[in-house]
């Protein structure tokens, strides 16, 4: 028994420190949802009327409520992702802190500008989702509405299409950064890439028809390429890493 304690020492205390740094990371979370849900509660941000803004030069009236916890639910839920991104840099740097000790110099150099990218291209996929995409698509089913019908747009069903939206937008932008690690674990080559422009081209219009579903031919062709020019990036990104990769390896041999 005593021969074992010095090797479950460093598990156990792994295991105390993961913890520690859980709990710093519900705290932060914590506060911040505390926090948007008071600003949002107040009113000191209207969050309903800010997402509500691409819909309302097509609105015959304004958006209803079907059920008393549907606004509740928003503010809720716009609370939670809020306070998520305040405290994501306490979260970053916590998981940081406890998985940097792994890793190598070059490993660590790569980790950290991929996590700064990862966020800068999450927040630009959802801005361009909701400065642009949002209001063209609204716009095209909007050119499907009737005098003899009265058309209702309902809350939950709205802000659940723009949250929806946005996602996915921000998710697709973080292609180069997938790309980026992939090539940096040399599970992905750049001339793997470069020979599939062809069929890039098709995937990212099959998936610029995904996204907005219905769109006209302008729109989709208008969306169509930042997709592709994504995956531009990530070609050039791959290289660049991969000879970078290229090169350190060469001094290791050496």
């Amino acid at each position: 028994m005593a021969g074992s304690t010095p090797g479950e020492m460093p598990f156990l205390e792994h295991l105390e420190e993961l913890r520690w740094r859980l709990f710093k990371c519900a705290v932060a979370i914590a506060i911040g949802v505390i926090g948007a849900f008071s600003l949002l509660y107040t009113k000191r941000i209207d969050i309903v009327g800010i997402l509500a803004q691409p819909i309302q030069p097509y609105l015959r009236q304004p958006l209803m409520v079907t059920h008393v916890g549907d606004l509740f639910d928003i503010v809720m839920n716009a609370s939670i992702t809020l306070g998520v991104i305040a405290a994501s840099p306490v979260v970053v740097w916590q998981v940081w802190g406890f998985l940097s000790p792994a890793l190598y110099g070059h490993e660590k150099k790569v980790v950290i500008p991929a996590l700064v990218a990862a966020a800068l291209l999450f927040l630009a996929g959802m801005a361009l989702a909701f400065e642009y995409v949002l209001p063209v698509t609204l716009a095209f089913y909007a050119s499907f509405e009737s005098e003899s019908v009265n058309t209702m747009q309902t809350v939950d069903g709205y802000m659940s299409f723009v949250t929806a939206m946005c996602l996915a937008f921000g998710a697709i932008f973080e292609l180069p950064v997938v790309i980026a690690l992939l090539s940096a674990l040399g599970i992905v080559q750049p001339e793997y890439l470069s020979r599939f422009r062809r069929h890039a081209v098709v995937g990212c219009l099959i998936a610029a028809a995904l996204i907005t579903p219905g769109s006209d031919p302008t729109s989709l062709l208008l969306l169509t390429i930042p997709l592709y020019m994504l995956y531009e990036a990530s070609i050039t990104v791959s290289r660049f890493i991969a000879r970078r990769r290229e090169r350190r390896l060469a001094v290791e041999v050496a």
